[in-house]
């Protein structure tokens, strides 16, 4: 069996990794760990496993796991690894910010190689320390891909993406408490949020020659989990010939699959899936592309990249089924 630790246990992407893990059929759960919650029982925090766990969380860790998923706020993980030395053997992912960017991805002696699986899984497969993706980015970067790699992206882009109220993560603050975000909307970070520079990076890797802007407004949703992505821009090609594009580039993919029909968020919260949904009006491409923000957008994908790194069936913990109502 796996040996998998969990730092930074309490939050909403600890509370998935565990959750999906605990069902893991080739893992087992070695220790969590949260210097605020250390003896406390992991239940008791993430109500949802009651039963399925009898673990607590500890403030000290193993050294020797083989899989080690950094759940800590963003820019923590360097910090941390600073502190804390782990076997040359175990495989770090990172669920943080720290090793996205290229100029980032070296560390401390490790080599971090970006985990979205639909851009780079044979690197993925080789790698010993993955930087997986933000939920904004892996939403949006699945929605351009295909016209990057087909050298279809010439002229501005435009983004609007709706994210629920997990993506603040768990700490309470001004726009993420309930009588603040129940019966509301509003846009944060507009033109400047900090998944851009992931967004960017992965589509120049594709094609080069891109240099138009993308112009990203992100907005906060009044539900918990999920991400609604809309992104248009200029298309020189027929509708057909572009929904034809994306079936080809995600053909062998085990969880991004593009829809016929009209799409929404109730299709793929609390799975693993990325669905999409191409149209074309008069020059302008629209693609729609609906995650789950905690799953999709961070521990389903963290699970999926540590199933590539190891060898084992990309679905493997992964066979979660949404509920349209």
């Amino acid at each position: 069996m796996i040996k998998v630790g969990i730092i930074g246990g309490s939050g909403y992407t600890a509370g998935e990794l565990i959750r999906l893990l605990i069902h893991h059929p080739n893992v087992t759960l070695d220790f969590v760990y949260s210097t605020t919650n250390a003896g406390v029982s992991i239940s008791d925090q993430h109500v949802d496993v009651l039963g399925d766990i009898d673990l607590a969380f500890t403030d000290t860790v193993n050294p020797n796991v083989d899989v080690l998923f950094l759940c800590l706020g963003h820019g923590r993980s360097r910090t941390f690894l600073e502190q804390h030395h782990f076997s040359d053997t175990t495989k770090i992912i990172d669920l943080g910010n720290d090793f996205r960017l290229e100029k980032d991805h070296v560390f401390g002696g490790r080599d971090f190689v970006y985990g979205l699986p639909e851009l780079q899984k044979d690197k993925i497969q080789s790698a010993h320390n993955i930087a997986n993706p933000g939920c904004f980015a892996t939403a949006i970067q699945l929605g351009l891909l295909p016209l990057a790699f087909s050298g279809k992206l010439s002229e501005t882009v435009h983004v609007n993406a709706t994210t629920g109220s997990t993506g603040a993560g768990v700490m309470p603050g001004g726009t993420t408490h309930f009588s603040w975000r129940d019966n509301n909307f509003s846009s944060y970070k507009v033109f400047t949020h900090q998944h851009l520079d992931e967004i960017n990076q992965s589509i120049v890797q594709l094609q080069s020659s891109f240099e138009a802007p993308i112009f990203f407004i992100p907005n906060r949703g009044n539900f918990s989990k999920g991400i609604y992505a809309t992104m248009y821009t200029k298309y020189d090609g027929s509708e057909e010939e572009a929904i034809d594009l994306y079936k080809t580039y995600y053909k062998d993919s085990k969880f991004t699959v593009v829809s016929e029909k009209e799409i929404y968020l109730k299709q793929v919260v609390n799975t693993n899936k990325c669905i999409l949904h191409i149209s074309k009006k008069d020059e302008m491409l629209l693609i729609t592309s609906v995650i789950d923000n905690l799953i999709k957008g961070a521990s389903g994908q963290a699970i999926h990249n540590m199933n590539l790194m190891l060898g084992i069936e990309e679905k493997t913990g992964l066979e979660l089924k949404a509920s349209a109502f």
